[in-house]
């Protein structure tokens, strides 16, 4: 796993997993296939879909606990704060060798700079209207279970946008 590489590919996943429209159905198609994802793996997640600061997917899957809906809550407003996966703002902080409470004075208690959000965007806007979070797994699974629903959801080429290893 390559520094350079990971931050290359995270800002190819985000120019290019971007919505013409997102609406309760998109959200509850996409936590569906989450939801399809992590159990096809064999694997437990919490799952939350927000957008402009409103739930409208929500899921634990057993095995999970109340810990990862404050996980997901932490890496969601790094997104919103950020605009960009709380992914690539760990990227980023590491890249610079520093923290992200050393480099913008954010605490952990209420961002977390690790895989597992990003970012809701439609085409052709610069804004973030919401994230895609999910809590369960290792940073960069969590990141890489997102990419591979929102790439599936708008068939784009996972090949493309995966991560190395």
């Amino acid at each position: 796993m390559n520094l350079e590489n990971d931050i290359a590919r995270a800002n190819l996943q985000e120019k290019t997993l971007q919505f013409d429209q997102f609406d309760t159905t998109t959200a509850w198609t996409l936590g569906c296939l989450l939801k399809e994802s992590a159990e096809a793996q064999g694997v437990a997640v919490a799952i939350d879909i927000t957008l402009a600061g409103t739930p409208l997917f929500i899921y634990a899957m057993a095995g999970t606990n109340p810990g990862h809906a404050d996980w997901i809550r932490r890496k969601r407003n790094t997104v919103m704060r950020f605009g960009k996966s709380s992914f690539l703002v760990g990227l980023d902080t590491q890249k610079m060798d520093t923290t992200l409470d050393a480099r913008t004075g954010s605490t952990r208690s209420e961002y977390e700079a690790v895989g597992g959000s990003f970012p809701i965007r439609l085409r052709g806007s610069a804004n973030v209207i919401g994230a895609v979070s999910v809590s369960g797994l290792a940073p960069r699974a969590d990141h890489m279970l997102i990419v591979t629903a929102i790439a599936r959801h708008l068939q784009a080429d996972l090949a493309t946008l995966a991560l190395e290893g």
